[in-house]
């Protein structure tokens, strides 16, 4: 094949993924086939060119299309921001609307155990030591007493970055092993949620009793609304899977179970973001024992507020299509 011959039978061909790598992103979407098509002949050109000793123009030339190509191909994109909105402001909130009944089931089995322990240890602290290991409950005694140390004086940055990590590693493993527990017959994940919550009514009913409220209410208020409403719906998640495992709706066994992942899939998804945030507020604003009690336990109680308004409104309202 003659050097012109070649140029006039694959011009163009050049000329399209020109104008495809040139255009805008509404271009290049629309012709997406077209590039991947181009881009293939494109580089064989570009090798048929080298081997042949071509005029080094339409070497530079093909070079430079090759090379425009591959920067759309294999370069690194950022997070794309419009997904992770959409699925924050309406997927994740609808998705939770929609099972609401079980999720207010769970929710208020988490809540009364809590409830339940909570008050049997206000009224017989004492009884907190033989739920609990001993060596835990002075643990916690400590962390909570005025007169510890961490208390009269305030935490470093470097040490807030490191909480910051612990608390995630902590929270997201803790709803892990609750949704995971799903997988035997939902009894797993219906164990860790009543532990979870026996745990805290005890820690929050001893804590109290002893005269500790004024460190302990404070601390857990803000981050709680995330942590404790991610470990319910964790729970809800993990009990789905166990439930659709008997209860298939007359599709098979294993095409009710993905039915299952499919919807506990974003609650477990949101649930992560959750306590991600959790674990933010637990490190960085929690532990600022030096701010006054008032305001760090409005703060937590807006939180629990704003918190019910996004699920109750978020995604609710939608754009009508023009």
């Amino acid at each position: 094949m003659t050097e012109q011959s070649f140029v006039q039978r694959r011009s163009s061909l050049w000329n399209e993924f020109s104008v495809l790598v040139r255009g805008n992103r509404s271009t290049l979407k629309k012709g997406a086939v077209s590039f991947i098509r181009c881009f293939r002949e494109l580089t064989q050109d570009l090798n048929t060119a080298k081997a042949n000793g071509y005029d080094p123009a339409i070497i530079e030339r093909l070079n430079a299309l090759v090379n425009e190509g591959n920067q759309i191909l294999y370069s690194q994109h950022v997070w794309p921001l419009k997904p992770i909105a959409n699925f924050i402001i309406r997927t994740f909130p609808q998705k939770i609307r929609s099972h609401w009944k079980g999720i207010l089931a769970t929710t208020l089995l988490f809540y009364g155990i809590a409830l339940f322990f909570g008050i049997l240890c206000y009224f017989f602290p004492n009884i907190a030591r033989e739920l609990v290991a001993p060596s835990q409950i002075s643990s916690i005694e400590w962390m909570y007493n005025p007169e510890s140390g961490h208390f009269l004086r305030p935490r470093h940055v470097t040490s807030d970055a490191d909480m910051f990590g612990y608390y995630i590693y902590n929270n997201i493993s803790i709803a892990f092993r609750t949704f995971a527990g799903g997988i035997f017959a939902g009894v797993g994940s219906l164990f860790f949620l009543c532990l979870n919550a026996g745990f805290f009514g005890i820690v929050s009913g001893h804590l109290v009793s002893i005269g500790y409220s004024k460190t302990f209410v404070p601390f857990v208020i803000a981050h709680g609304a995330f942590e404790l409403t991610a470990i319910v719906f964790s729970a809800y998640a993990g009990l789905l899977l166990g439930y659709r495992f008997f209860v298939t709706n007359g599709l098979s066994r294993g095409a009710s179970i993905k039915k299952a992942g499919q919807d506990a899939l974003p609650i477990i998804g949101g649930s992560t973001i959750m306590l991600v945030i959790a674990a933010a507020i637990e490190a960085f604003w929690s532990s600022k024992h030096m701010l006054s009690m008032q305001l760090r336990i409005g703060v937590g109680i807006g939180l629990w507020v704003l918190l019910l308004v996004y699920f109750l409104f978020a995604g609710r309202f939608n754009r009508r299509k023009k």
